[in-house]
């Protein structure tokens, strides 16, 4: 059996829950008969290339209890892209503190990192053990029902919107629209999450923009035009990777990341929400409100959801139990085992590295309205136990209130 000691990273955008999947690595990692040292990347990779590693194995249960519980990514994140000259130095640094085990959490760009490291180590005769666990609010990773991370993000998001909605619909003599922005470069699963709090028509989002959909401007304002004609406001939600049938971003954001992404908004660019708004003004004359959060959607804590929060760990503990086994080359996997979801089941699962780094998963057709601006009811049964109950707000029932006397 391969004895020597672990590294942990996590890279790319945080979550909500991406400590918890640490602290589950942790904690099997202490207990392992064939893990002598657990140790961290600051910074992910670049804490390998420049030997910035931490020493993980000496927090108590309570310390880790209150790592699960913490958002964003405690090792500190990076988004460097590997290059040839990059994996002697990481080999190195590998041999001189014996590790063996090689842990990292994140997404496409991630898995394809931990791939492409293992791989160069064998290759060069050294043995080394490398598993992915998942993490993007995205939720896009393929392979997998679901990602860590996304059930917080896609509460955030619902509760979000339907709090901003019920604002809007009281402020409609005002505010004619409103608009709010997910993250997601590629997929829809985040603004779609938004119609999980909707239990009435007239309840807010009235249109959902995915990336999967190609934006068409005319269909979207006669959409706009017919909520707010119907219901006094119209409640918008656009993911941030909306693009034009010609494939260029609504954002018309040009700046990348060192993964040749679109950054959108970034740089001062201007957001897609922001088009969509002055779209929506200089056609109508409205006056409307645009929200966007940005990064809050991956880290709001206090909106985390347990089921996330106990999957991510047990995502951590998984990928220990299958190095141990002498799994390698491999992201942890969540299955989903209720066919109904009543109630919701999941087990563990494995794919294949180089699956993953070099696929997206973008929303079925089946989860999209054919008209492109909502969603259908298969997502939301997808959608509801990952997010679990939202609030039930009072409303008015203004149509039946009679006049006062």
């Amino acid at each position: 059996m391969l004895k020597g000691n672990a590294l942990i990273g996590q890279s790319g955008g945080p979550t909500s829950v991406i400590n918890s999947s640490l602290a589950g690595i942790i904690t099997a990692a202490k207990r392992s008969k064939l893990i002598h040292r657990v140790l961290g990347m600051r910074f992910a990779i670049e804490g390998v290339l420049s030997g910035h590693l931490l020493e993980l194995g000496d927090f108590d249960r309570a310390a880790l209890r209150q790592l699960q519980l913490t958002p964003s990514s405690a090792l500190g994140s990076s988004r460097l892209k590997l290059k040839g000259e990059h994996f002697q130095p990481i080999l190195k640094t590998l041999k001189k503190f014996d590790i063996r085990y090689f842990f990292m959490i994140g997404g496409n760009d991630t898995m394809d990192t931990i791939h492409r490291v293992v791989e160069y180590a064998n290759d060069a005769g050294y043995e080394l053990i490398g598993v992915g666990i998942s993490k993007t609010v995205d939720n896009d990773l393929f392979g997998t029902d679901h990602t860590p991370g996304f059930p917080s993000a896609a509460r955030y998001v619902a509760q979000s919107v339907q709090q901003g909605g019920l604002l809007a619909r009281d402020m409609q003599r005002v505010d004619q629209y409103v608009i709010f922005q997910t993250v997601g470069r590629s997929a829809g699963w985040l603004p779609a999450a938004a119609a999980c709090a909707k239990k009435n028509p007239a309840d807010p989002p009235h249109i959902i923009l995915m990336p999967e959909v190609p934006f068409d401007r005319g269909a979207f304002l006669s959409a706009v035009e017919k909520a707010q004609k119907k219901y006094g406001f119209c409640s918008i939600v656009c993911g941030e990777g909306i693009t034009n049938a010609d494939g260029t971003p609504v954002s018309a954001s040009e700046t990348r990341d060192r993964f040749g992404n679109v950054e959108f908004g970034a740089m001062g660019g201007t957001s897609a929400a922001m088009l969509l708004h002055r779209m929506i003004t200089d056609e109508f004359g409205w006056r409307g409100e645009f929200q966007v959060t940005e990064s809050l959607q991956m880290c709001a804590a206090d909106r985390a959801v347990k089921l996330d929060i106990d999957e991510a760990f047990g995502c951590g503990q998984e990928a220990v139990r299958l190095a141990e086994a002498g799994t390698s080359g491999v992201m942890v996997t969540i299955e989903r085992t209720s066919k109904r979801n009543d109630p919701y089941a999941s087990s563990f699962g494995t794919i294949e590295l180089d699956k993953v780094a070099n696929a997206e998963r973008p929303m079925p057709k089946n989860f999209i309205t054919k008209d492109g601006l909502f969603v259908t009811k298969a997502f939301l049964d997808y959608a509801h136990p990952l997010i679990g109950e939202l609030p039930d707000y009072f409303s008015l029932n203004l149509q039946k209130a009679g006049p006062t006397r």
